[in-house]
């Protein structure tokens, strides 16, 4: 596993939300090639609930991209009842590293690799912070009453009954604890070189707030991560979760929602099914 490469002719893809349990996503996923031997691929999580499709998919982009960069999403944390693989929490997160790692592929528990293509040198930090409930919908002052307002509306996050955090007493337990590692490790960087920062959760609440149902924000993220895009000398954020694939800009600096979403999504953004990869660098306009 290489922690720098990329020549000058490198590109920096990123998708996210492949969610390979539809058949047509599959298909996306057997269609996403690299231009050039050199590209990078970064994905930003929910591959999939199963660990086997979790490990197909990695194990088919591990073999046509030179490096990829992964970071989990909750989809990849659930328990899932079809899922022969029954470890919870911590304990199938790590059976996902291992396997990651069995493939060459990053993840938030090694070293994060420096890409040196064009607009490089950028360290690449695959990130799993989680969240805590603290992007609550207003007029709620604490986990409770977001909660309870989410039941009485019928949005309620699947995570709820799927996505366990032991050994910890709850996912906000869980969530505090990745802060805390993750923090000094950001901290402990060459800040010479700029990051692009990868998390399933977008690291700031505004994104959310074109959210149709506010009530299912207090699943994204963590305001615990509010500044680390301006005190890590961040060139990118590159986020998924949200299903609503944009460029946003928060303090001059460029947030990259690049999910595929459900069938039923990217069908309403047009008629043909979209390609799944995003250009992060080089730059290029949108």
């Amino acid at each position: 596993m290489s922690n720098s490469s990329g020549g000058p002719g490198s590109t920096l893809y990123a998708t996210s939300d492949l969610h390979i349990s539809y058949q047509e996503n599959r298909e996306i996923v057997r269609g996403l090639r690299p231009r050039g031997p050199e590209d990078w691929l970064i994905i930003a999580g929910d591959i999939g609930e199963l660990v086997a499709d979790i490990e197909w998919t990695l194990g088919l982009l591990a073999e046509r991209f030179a490096t990829v960069v992964w970071a989990p999403g909750n989809h990849e944390l659930w328990t899932h009842p079809s899922d022969p693989v029954k470890l919870r929490g911590v304990a199938r997160y790590r059976r996902l590293v291992e396997l990651c790692r069995g493939l060459g592929v990053h993840t938030p528990e090694d070293p994060y690799p420096v890409w040196q293509g064009e607009a490089g040198p950028l360290r690449i930090a695959p990130l799993f912070v989680g969240y805590d409930y603290s992007f609550r919908p207003a007029g709620a002052t604490s986990k409770e009453q977001a909660l309870a307002r989410a039941h009485e509306t019928g949005v309620v996050c699947a995570d709820e009954y799927l996505l366990h955090p032991d050994p910890y007493p709850s996912r906000e337990a869980w969530c505090r604890a990745r802060v805390a590692e993750t923090e000094e490790r950001l901290a402990a960087c060459d800040p010479a070189v700029p990051t692009v920062l990868v998390n399933h959760y977008p690291l700031v609440r505004q994104p959310t707030d074109v959210l149709y149902y506010p009530e299912f924000a207090q699943w994204c993220g963590t305001t615990a991560t509010a500044d680390w895009h301006t005190r890590f000398n961040c060139a990118a954020v590159v986020y998924g979760h949200l299903h609503i694939p944009r460029v946003t800009h928060y303090d001059g600096v460029r947030f990259e929602e690049v999910s595929v979403g459900y069938p039923r999504e990217w069908r309403r953004r047009g008629s043909a099914a979209p390609n799944g990869l995003r250009q992060i660098f080089p730059e290029v306009a949108r």
